[in-house]
């Protein structure tokens, strides 16, 4: 069926959508998707804050600086300066809504909340909430959205695709209900939130995490993809195999926590000057080594030394989670491996977001503005959400005529795949991920990754055909296609910059190196 017609469509409600709805919805209708897997999805799970020019001991091209040497030479400069410059605004509008920053009352305080540091960063500009900041921003910002008259929300409906027309603009979304019924928004303007493709993996730093949905949707309407194999794997996710996924925030190494292996002793120091502060691609990759050679599944991050009174008063929220895992963080140091955590490639966005589709925006997770690189920096992320949230925004309060043109057609089926074959192919394509295209790749293995994501998708694909549409199974063929895009951006790149390591080539190439883009062919 046919819902209408909307103004703005917006699917995903972490933080980058839900600030998108609030700040257009004075100006125009907006619809907000936003399921009840967003509750589970990045955002809410962000501990450590977000990164802002703040303190007056701080300036703009300190934080510049440091967020173009963590990007390893592929950052866009233009799009670094344009983020870092509307931070302390986008912090200041977040403390007009009311989150809850923990304040500093010491009394040579520069600045009223507290600010912590994080790995790359060479002063202290993390403003954060307690080790929760994520849930605050959310819950904030959800208060504010669900008290708007223009903003309506939908939470029974998924997209599973967009609607595209005979001049190639993007026109809306096919979207399923609870009940397995189709649905299509047409929209005026269509706004993609859906979040990274760290889902592509098997262990990931989110209970539910997004698998790329959003880029291939709207590389499916022809969009371009940039630097699908920049994927994040943050240092240390709790080492628990019997339970679920759960961050140990970098502020934790911001505030004195130490890396140590199996046999007690600190690994940092001896590889890079920043220690336990270096950028996230040295410290994961640092794991990785040391877990290889002392024979162990994870190292210990150990905060002791601090005291329980600092551990109670910074990590409250990790403290509580690790007691009820039986783990006493105040005695005992904390197991850690490194897990999927940020997609630092995805949909080529401009910096009001736009995309190479007309009609088609993209902000937070699955946009590629240009701002991190090959790699991103602490708590760069949800300061991009906000950033280019209210930029696009200021470009959508505007409403555009859209031109008459035809409608493309959906193509599917009416079997029905079993959910049992779904994740069989499901748990294939992140073994094969997570063995083939992690923190370290070879040659080798990334030509392996490639011929066994080419068979699952001949598997796949005459199911896709001719089956009626589902969620699971849609979900399932935009992750596949976009895992061998992935391993192909690997493959093409001929060095190693980033989050992006082969020993094969181990080495920066060119000086002015160039971002992977890449758009979708049939397969």
């Amino acid at each position: 069926m046919t819902d209408g017609k909307h103004e703005v469509l917006v699917i995903g409600g972490g933080v980058a959508g839900l600030a998108l709805a609030l700040e257009v919805a004075d100006h125009r209708r907006v619809t907000l998707l936003r399921p009840a897997s967003d509750d589970q999805g990045a955002s809410r799970w962000a501990q450590g804050g977000i990164a802002a020019v703040l303190s007056p001991q701080d300036d703009v091209e300190a934080h510049i600086a440091d967020t173009l040497v963590a990007g390893d030479g592929l950052c866009d400069e233009r799009a670094v300066r344009f983020t870092v410059e509307q931070g302390p605004s986008a912090i200041e509008w977040l403390l007009s809504l009311g989150v809850p920053f923990t304040p500093d009352t010491s009394p040579d305080t520069g600045y009223p909340y507290h600010l912590t540091r994080e790995g790359g960063h060479g002063a202290r500009r993390i403003i954060h909430a307690d080790d929760a900041t994520g849930r605050a921003v959310v819950e904030t910002l959800r208060q504010h959205v669900d008290a708007h008259p223009n903003i309506g929300k939908y939470g029974d409906l998924t997209a599973i695709g967009l609607i595209g027309d005979s001049e190639g603009h993007c026109r809306g979304a096919r979207c399923l209900d609870t009940d397995g019924r189709l649905h299509e928004l047409l929209a005026d303007d269509t706004v993609l939130a859906t979040g990274g493709a760290s889902g592509l993996y098997r262990h990931t730093t989110s209970p539910q995490p997004a698998s790329g949905e959003g880029m291939m949707m709207a590389a499916e309407l022809g969009a371009e993809l940039m630097n699908l194999e920049f994927q994040q794997f943050h240092p240390t996710c709790l080492f628990d195999p019997e339970g679920p996924a759960f961050l140990i925030s970098e502020a934790v190494r911001g505030e004195g926590g130490l890396l140590i292996n199996a046999l007690g002793e600190r690994f940092m120091p001896a590889l890079d000057p920043r220690a336990e502060l270096a950028p996230r691609d040295i410290v994961a990759r640092a794991i990785d080594a040391e877990k290889q050679r002392t024979g162990s599944d994870h190292v210990f991050l150990d905060i002791r030394h601090l005291g329980e009174t600092a551990i109670r008063h910074h990590f409250p929220t990790i403290h509580a989670h690790c007691t009820s895992r039986g783990l006493d963080i105040v005695h005992q140091p904390i197991p850690v491996v490194p897990a999927a955590h940020y997609s630092c490639g995805g949909v080529t966005t401009y910096l009001d977001g736009a995309t190479t589709v007309p009609r088609l925006h993209a902000i937070g997770e699955v946009a590629c503005t240009g701002l991190h690189g090959a790699n991103r920096m602490a708590s760069n992320s949800l300061l991009e959400c906000l950033v280019y949230a209210r930029s696009c925004a200021r470009r959508l309060q505007t409403a555009d005529t859209l031109p008459i043109a035809k409608l493309a057609p959906a193509l599917w089926g009416s079997q029905k795949v079993s959910l049992e074959s779904i994740e069989e192919i499901r748990e294939a394509m992140r073994q094969l991920m997570s063995a083939r295209m992690a923190i370290v790749r070879t040659d080798q293995g990334l030509n392996e990754a490639a011929r066994g994501l080419a068979q699952l998708h001949d598997r796949l694909a005459p199911q896709v055909r001719s089956a009626a549409p589902s969620v699971p199974l849609t979900n399932l063929w935009h992750a596949l296609r976009l895992a061998r895009l992935s391993v192909d951006c690997a493959r093409a790149r001929r060095e190693s910059r980033g989050l992006h390591f082969n020993p094969d080539c181990p080495i920066h190439g060119d000086e002015t190196p160039h971002p992977s883009r890449i758009q979708l062919e049939e397969m």
